[in-house]
């Protein structure tokens, strides 16, 4: 069954809201209507009741004159047909002595307790509301009053009202619900705008944009949030492709220059020195695809957001140490002196630190001339604790400095490729030093030299 479109939901949710809300008030007012009937019903009884007592008090009647004179009662229950008068003698059995717009044959419901109301039925089936009272009159002789209500005339009513509902329920709820509807599709609205948008959206073109200018909070914030995502989707898709141009550019040398170098030598009989030459030609440009292969391996295992890497607390000066003690035999070929200052403690992936140390040495070695010395420092605070590589070699332009640390990007490329670099060493460092927190800068000047630093989270 396929599910209702979530305007349908939201209208009928609505609905039954506004349906359950409308039967409620209905019914309170259906209970407030029936309370407030019998509240003036017992208040004009007991009006009522006073004027009689005030009468019987007033015209000095004895038992026996209620019988035989009752004109001044009769006048004050005349015209109110719904209303029945009767007076007993005092006692359970009284006797009847007066009995005004009763049956002769039930001359009044049954007697309620005194000054207290209670619901009766009549003979005729009628619903009365009683109240009786015993009084003294002015000769000193008790008598029981008994005033009753007819409430037919309230029944009636309750009941045209309870008929009215239930015939504009019906209509009620139909408004309601095309009403939740229509605010439904109103509020809605924006949601168009967005499937609009996702509908054009590919990997080909990720340049469209939701507008929140005009949106609820709610939404505006949702557009934001996937505004913020396509931008995030786009660089990404920017950088897949260009470091896809990339690795291809990089493969694309390599593997020519094997497929050339094979076809020469196969294109004529050649002596063993000269295979054994071309062989070694093409195990130099093997190693620097397996180089490339090692370093892309790398990057797509530090840049892997699941990657947990194992850090523990290292001593920055001694890692440092065990990867100048691998350039030693290097540096001393170039007469280089390799120089170390300062201490600091980190939390650290003891191999990550190593190959992002090796990286920046490796280069700093490869490019300061010859005689001359690389500084290592390391400074901490309680901001960070920075381990600094300097190298007096020719400085790096300005133009270069933002790109240094991207994929494949080389300031000497011809150099570069000529001495077995594979452009990745800068980008591995960077994503190794954003596994652990911390970043990596580079600052270039023909006066100082090129100086990297590694800024790691303070223990």
């Amino acid at each position: 069954m396929k599910p209702a479109s979530l305007s349908v939901r939201l209208a009928m949710a609505v609905a039954a809201m506004g349906a359950a809300l409308v039967i409620v008030l209905a019914a309170l007012a259906y209970i407030a209507l029936n309370h407030e009937l019998t509240k003036t019903a017992q208040s004009d009884l007991l009006a009522k009741r006073g004027q009689l007592e005030h009468r019987l008090l007033e015209d000095r009647l004895t038992p026996q004159q209620i019988g035989e004179q009752p004109h001044g009662l009769l006048d004050l229950v005349l015209g109110h047909d719904n209303l029945r008068l009767s007076i007993f003698e005092p006692g359970a059995n009284g006797r009847l002595m007066l009995n005004i717009n009763g049956s002769s044959a039930h001359p009044s419901p049954e007697r309620s307790p005194q000054n207290r109301f209670i619901e009766a039925v009549d003979s005729a089936g009628h619903n009365m509301l009683v109240t009786s009272t015993t009084m003294t009159l002015a000769s000193g002789e008790q008598v029981l009053i008994q005033l009753a209500l007819d409430r037919s005339e309230d029944e009636a009513l309750i009941a045209a009202y309870f008929r009215s509902t239930l015939l504009a329920l019906p209509l009620v709820l139909m408004l309601i619900g095309a009403a939740a509807w229509w605010i439904a599709q109103q509020g809605l609205q924006p949601l168009r705008q967005f499937r609009e948008v996702a509908s054009r959206v590919s990997a080909q073109d990720l340049n469209h944009r939701l507008a929140d200018d005009d949106l609820p909070r709610e939404l505006a914030d949702l557009a934001k949030s996937i505004n913020l995502m396509l931008d995030r989707l786009d660089t990404g898709v920017q950088q897949l492709s260009q470091f896809s141009d990339d690795l291809a550019h990089e493969l694309r040398s390599p593997i020519s220059n094997l497929m050339g170098k094979a076809q020469v030598t196969l294109s004529r009989e050649r002596s063993t020195d000269a295979y054994k030459s071309a062989l070694e030609s093409c195990t130099e440009e093997l190693e620097r695809l397996s180089r490339i292969v090692t370093d892309m391996l790398f990057l797509a295992q530090v840049s892997h957001p699941t990657l947990i890497a194992q850090l523990e607390k290292l001593h920055l000066e001694d890692e440092a140490r065990k990867v100048m003690d691998l350039f030693e035999i290097t540096a001393e070929d170039k007469q280089i002196e390799l120089r170390l200052s300062g201490k600091g403690v980190i939390h650290g992936d003891r191999l990550m630190v190593q190959r992002a140390l090796s990286n920046l040495l490796s280069n700093a070695v490869r490019h300061t001339p010859q005689g001359q010395r690389v500084y290592l420092d390391i400074q901490s605070d309680s901001a960070a604790t920075t381990l600094s590589i300097r190298n007096p070699g020719s400085s790096i332009a300005a133009v270069h400095l933002p790109h240094v640390f991207e994929r494949f990007y080389r300031v000497d490329a011809s150099r570069s490729r000529a001495e077995g670099g594979t452009g990745l060493g800068l980008s591995i460092v960077r994503s190794i030093m954003s596994v652990h927190g911390g970043k990596v800068r580079v600052a270039s000047t023909p006066e100082a030299g090129t100086v990297f630093y590694l800024q790691f989270k303070p223990l």
